[in-house]
């Protein structure tokens, strides 16, 4: 039987007496995207923190790729491949849409510690941004500075960032919220293409997102798994109907 490429154990984590994580096992295969999902509250972003490295959990075990990385940091994770975007978008609002990707690049390579300025002008930065730019459609917009981006372009050159950083796991954290309908669905054509390359973790509240990326769903109420499996059976759980997509 195949290894999972990332094993979870017995995690926890607390701020304070608030349980945000509560003993989550699960397991992710190579080529799968599950979706998480759940109430707001029920540690979804701070589970993604936790295994992208920006969180240390109070206990608990996280293997990726067969090697325990819960003691490494976010960049020794980036490094070994898993890539996250966030809830509130991070991009650098002065810089142009290439600069933005070019600064992920530098930040996974060893140019990492170099000044910004000279960086500019390295061809082995501005390369692979205006691929990543390329393939999530934003070429035309390179030049752009990111604060002169519409909303739905900023969350695109969000996935540009990470897409630049050559992920094996990609963790994505609300990449539709704010999106008007067309906006959303333009994501989710573009997350299809993506999943076809790398594991993702997703989370997002747009159930139509959900139904049409996800191969399985895991849904989290009080830092617990309470339904996992495909999105059909998900949704009929009388568990997750009550706690969180109610009876429509």
């Amino acid at each position: 039987m195949t290894e999972p490429l990332l094993q979870v154990r017995g995690l926890c984590k607390a701020f304070g007496a608030l349980v945000v994580t509560d003993k989550l096992d699960f397991d992710l295969a190579a080529g799968e995207t599950l979706a998480i999902i759940g109430p707001n509250g029920a540690g979804k972003t701070t589970l993604v923190a936790q295994l992208a490295g920006d969180v240390r959990p109070d206990s608990g075990a996280i293997a990726f790729g067969g090697r325990s990385i819960v003691r490494e940091s976010a960049d020794a994770r980036a490094r070994l491949g898993i890539a996250r975007s966030f809830q509130i978008t991070t991009i650098v609002p002065s810089f142009t849409a290439e600069d933005n990707v070019a600064l992920a690049v530098q930040g996974r390579t060893a140019t990492a510690m170099r000044f910004w300025q000279p960086a500019r002008a390295d061809a082995d930065l501005r390369a692979p941004a205006r691929a990543a730019l390329e393939r999530v459609g934003l070429a035309a917009r390179a030049n752009v500075r990111a604060s002169d981006l519409s909303h739905g372009e900023a969350r695109v050159l969000e996935v540009a960032m990470a897409l630049a950083c050559e992920p094996v796991l990609l963790l994505l954290d609300e990449p539709m919220a704010g999106m008007g309908h067309d906006e959303s669905l333009a994501m989710i054509a573009l997350l299809r293409t993506i999943k076809t390359e790398a594991t993702m973790i997703l989370i997002e509240h747009d159930m139509e997102a959900v139904a049409q990326l996800a191969d399985r769903v895991m849904v989290l109420v009080g830092g617990r798994a309470v339904a996992s499996g495909a999105y059909d059976d998900v949704r009929r759980d009388p568990v997750v109907r009550d706690a969180y997509l109610g009876e429509s």
